[in-house]
């Protein structure tokens, strides 16, 4: 683990940088014209063995920007009707910045620099999260601005597969089709299935070999 015993291990981990997993829900694919419509995210913590698990989740419904493009199709999809009083939307700025909060507190809290996004996908999740924070106009997005971790490139890796529930059938990862497509669902489960492939990874020998290899050299 660290050999620095007042770090916290996570900050060992990834080079300094806190996974956090985030799904969107939009009503379109291009990021530049098309609405986010729902954002859930979910950080990581690391247990005494060095291990990952679930540590917190937030999500938020979020209103259309002013001009944003809805595509019928994208919203026949995902099931949201982006007008309904029962989602209880709220601004972009103002989701952003309340999901970013804790965001910003937990990368503290695990002496890390920066949060790096985890997605299924990741790049399709990453260009809405910088788009909308770049019309809410936040300065301090806690996320790095270009690089991610592709939870479909590690099931490829790991389980030879790449559709979220198809992978998490094949981990063993419980996986309800009637819920996929919320975000928070969706989040959640591609948190369980990215810490099961690093946690694996850590029991192969992978991460504490490699840490044990560089101390010794």
């Amino acid at each position: 683990m660290s050999s620095n015993p007042a770090r916290h291990p996570m900050a060992d981990r990834f080079r300094g940088y806190l996974p956090v997993v985030v799904d969107v829900e939009t009503a379109g694919f291009n990021a530049n014209t098309d609405a986010l419509l729902e954002l859930a995210a979910v950080t990581l913590t690391m247990d005494e063995e060095g291990y990952l698990v679930i540590d917190q989740s937030f999500e938020a419904q979020i209103e259309p920007f002013e001009g944003a493009n809805l595509e019928a199709s994208a919203l026949e999809f995902t099931g949201i009707d982006p007008w309904s009083p029962d989602r209880e939307a709220e601004p972009e700025v103002v989701a952003l910045e309340r999901i970013f909060k804790p965001i910003r507190k937990a990368i503290k809290a695990h002496d890390c620099k920066r949060a790096i996004l985890v997605g299924h996908n990741a790049n399709f999740d990453h260009s809405f999260l910088c788009r909308a924070t770049d019309r809410a106009d936040i300065k301090r997005n806690p996320f790095h601005p270009f690089s991610t971790f592709d939870t479909a490139t590690l099931a490829g890796l790991a389980y030879g597969h790449t559709v979220l529930a198809k992978t998490c059938e094949i981990a063993g990862i419980p996986f309800d089709n009637k819920q996929a497509h919320s975000a928070l669902y969706d989040t959640t489960k591609t948190a369980e299935l990215f810490c099961q492939i690093v946690n694996q990874w850590k029991e192969l020998g992978g991460w504490d070999l490699v840490l044990a290899t560089r101390e010794e050299s």
